[in-house]
């Protein structure tokens, strides 16, 4: 008996043409990341989308509402203090999207500051030697910080809740002790605080408009994240971490590694923070900071950083310090009164993590 041909094969035995398949071929497998997709889709899916809009209109209301909001000297102004905000924000979103808090980096700021201003004058040392020591004691805080995280398994609002109460006594208690009062002093004679000004507290002209040097230094830290979070493998791990712990270290991400280096990347720029806070106004009142903590927060909220984790962008909170610099001085500049203003961040604060909701959950329905 002659076995009958199979389907699929060349043709019957008696050379007549064998019927096609009726079954449909699968559907070849196709990489997602090379689906060409709309520039409204690409867009949708980007966490900073709802706080560019939000800079946008509150851009345009300020200079509706305000004649001098448009002034380059105003404009100058509005962008120094949010590089302020901004040079913090960004490492605190890094922190969030990795999954965690740092509610000591307001007074961590101050404590950099009064580390290097104290060292100097009581050793009567070149500045940039308590620049040096500023360094060290601030990274030491954040590996304080990320060691306790890790071994202890604590939650980092409890850990960071901590060190700012003991960071807060500090400041005060050693302020008070070495100097007798709640004031560094002045340390504007040393040797090495023309130099270390230049870098850290200085004004660059640019076509003939003034501008702070920390902006160039918000600038480098939001491009140097941007780079880490996009195009590194530590990137790929600070989402990881971000989205699930336990997922996290299955894929072998190093979580404790990676946790640990992000609370030194906050305690790098509260480093930078305290030494623009220094040569800036040369002494420093041991009580500031307190509170900053949350406005960098919700600078991070604002650019679309998930208090949940695994979700955000260093470019959505470098737009989040913006807003605030805008919201701040734009009041001054259309003469309102100034208490109304952190009942206004409040409410930018809902309006906008609503719109990063709804703006996430049309991206989900497009995928």
């Amino acid at each position: 008996m002659t076995a009958p041909a199979r389907p699929g094969g060349q043709g019957a035995q008696d050379g007549s043409p064998l019927p096609e398949d009726p079954r449909p071929a699968a559907p070849a497998a196709v990489d997602e990341r090379l689906v060409h997709r709309p520039l409204a889709v690409r867009l949708l899916r980007r966490p900073e989308l709802g706080a560019v809009v939000g800079a946008l209109a509150l851009f345009v209301f300020f200079a509706l509402v305000a004649d001098s909001f448009l002034r380059p000297s105003s404009l100058s102004t509005v962008l120094y203090f949010s590089s302020t905000l901004g040079i913090m924000a960004v490492p605190v979103a890094l922190l969030m999207i990795g999954g965690e808090f740092d509610l000591s980096t307001g007074v961590m700021v101050t404590s950099s500051a009064l580390a290097s201003s104290m060292f100097s004058y009581q050793m009567t040392a070149n500045t940039w030697v308590g620049v040096g020591v500023s360094l060290l004691v601030t990274l030491a805080i954040g590996l304080f910080n990320g060691i306790m995280l890790t071994r202890t398994r604590l939650p980092s609002f409890i850990i960071t809740l901590g060190t700012f109460l003991m960071l807060t006594g500090l400041n005060l208690g050693l302020t008070k002790l070495i100097s007798g009062t709640v004031t560094t002093k002045s340390i504007s004679d040393m040797e090495g605080f023309d130099s270390a000004k230049a870098v850290f507290a200085s004004t660059l002209t640019l076509g003939g408009v003034d501008l702070q040097i920390t902006i160039v230094w918000w600038l480098l830290l939001v491009a140097a994240a941007t780079w880490i979070l996009l195009r590194t493998s530590v990137g790929n791990w600070i989402f990881a971490v971000g989205g699930g712990v336990d997922a996290a270290r299955a894929v072998g991400v190093p979580v404790a590694r990676t946790k640990i280096g992000l609370y030194l990347g906050v305690a790098f720029a509260a480093w930078i923070s305290g030494q623009h806070l220094l040569f800036n106004y040369d002494t420093v009142q041991s009580g500031e900071g307190v509170g900053n903590e949350l406005i960098y927060i919700a600078a991070a909220v604002i650019g679309g950083c998930l208090l949940t984790g695994g979700y955000g962008s260093a470019v959505g909170a470098a737009v989040g310090a913006l807003i605030f610099g805008m919201a701040n001085k734009g009041i001054i500049y259309a003469q309102w009164d100034p208490d109304w203003f952190k009942f206004f961040l409040g409410a930018m604060l809902l309006l906008a993590t609503l719109l990063n909701a709804w703006i996430r959950k049309r991206a989900e329905a497009t995928r």
